[in-house]
């Protein structure tokens, strides 16, 4: 019998239409003898819309973006989104695949839900999720691994609110300038700014602030762009290493996403020194946050040779063309064999779970 792979995608969230985009690649590219794939589409205000399972190959991203007029369902009380022991219902979902990218997708509120209703899932889990989307908590525990990075200032909108020219004192003090400017929790690279002097930052902050109510602002780091994948649970693997060469003057939304003027590198031109520095560094990142599946973890190559890690994502861009798959493509594992790989470790890590809860039932028993 053929395993059952509820792709879910869409969703609230600036990142809506590459979330279909990235669906539509990885239901074409999932191998259909081995899988059955269902669509689940979360419109951009929440709804969600169950599809039937896939017969053939999705044309065009519109396929996927079911009538208005579809039936919505609530999760957790349709048991249809539930696991394939419970009942053992026709339709039941053996796992699911997130594919939803920034805030109500890859912050862990998601992966709450689908913890609740007991369904395997790929990628990582609630906690995993919550600190990769919270840039601040996350180099809190990076800082606490160890892991060298640039220096950083949280603040709060209350805080700028309160004091806003003491806050920019602030900042101007712990890093100078140019410093970058970041909502705490969003993906993508929206929102971001980079700051020359005051007027800049004051401009930067009133952006940040429209995305998030806690900002994080970064010290410049003049170097390299490089990222690595890994994937695993207990025993992660790393990917070759990749550079990112964009053309504007630093990595933002529409650099990532819109002008197609990036240039990336794979493999990167690294010493085998940096590529164990960098490697070493990932694999410990991906630890002290706990994660589990996969993570795309990003470097700062100084100009001077020295790595710094700058963050984690735990729901990396993945149509054939984002730059986790290529790095996994180049390292030999091919884009059907990578989201099959996920799919297994999805299970594994479910597995584990429930022979712990099965544990604990016999103790209270």
């Amino acid at each position: 019998m053929k395993t059952r792979v509820g792709v879910l995608y869409g969703g609230k969230s600036p990142e809506h239409q590459v979330s279909l985009s990235t669906a539509m690649a990885v239901m074409n590219a999932i191998d259909p003898h081995k899988f059955a794939v269902v669509p689940i589409y979360i419109t951009p205000e929440g709804k969600w819309i169950k599809g039937e399972p896939l017969t053939g190959p999705v044309k065009e991203v519109k396929q996927l973006q079911f009538v208005s007029d579809a039936t919505a369902m609530i999760p957790v009380s349709l048991n249809q989104v539930q696991p394939s022991d419970v009942g053992g219902q026709e339709e039941a979902i053996d796992v699911i695949f997130p594919l939803l990218h920034g805030p109500n997708g890859e912050d862990g509120t998601v992966q709450g839900l689908l913890e609740m209703l007991n369904l395997p899932y790929v990628g990582n889990g609630v906690l995993a999720s919550a600190v990769g989307m919270d840039k601040v908590v996350m180099k809190n525990l990076f800082a606490q691994a160890g892991l060298r990075q640039a220096k950083y200032v949280a603040v709060t909108k209350y805080e700028w609110n309160q004091g806003g020219e003491t806050v920019y004192d602030r900042v101007e003090q712990a890093l100078g300038y140019p410093c970058f400017v970041k909502p705490a929790n969003a993906g993508s690279s929206v929102g971001i700014s980079k700051c020359k002097r005051r007027d800049e930052l004051k401009t930067a902050f009133a952006e940040a602030f429209t995305y998030d109510r806690k900002i994080i602002i970064e010290e410049a780091i003049v170097g390299r762009e490089i990222e690595i994948g890994v994937i695993g649970n207990d025993e992660p693997v790393c990917s070759v290493v990749g550079e990112i060469v964009p053309k504007k003057e630093f990595y933002d939304y529409e650099a990532k996403y819109e002008d197609g003027q990036t240039e990336l590198i794979i493999p990167a031109a690294v010493t085998e020194e940096q590529y164990e520095t960098i490697r070493s560094m990932a694999l410990t990142a991906f630890r002290a946050l706990d994660l589990s599946g996969l993570a795309r973890v990003d470097f700062f190559l100084a100009e001077n040779g020295t790595v710094y890690i700058n963050e984690v994502n735990t729901m990396p861009g993945f149509t054939p063309y984002s730059m986790f798959p290529l790095l996994w493509k180049h390292s030999g594992v091919s884009y059907p064999e990578l989201i099959e790989r996920l799919i297994a470790l999805a299970l594994e890590r479910h597995q584990e779970k429930q022979t712990i809860s099965y544990t604990l039932e016999r103790k209270r028993g």
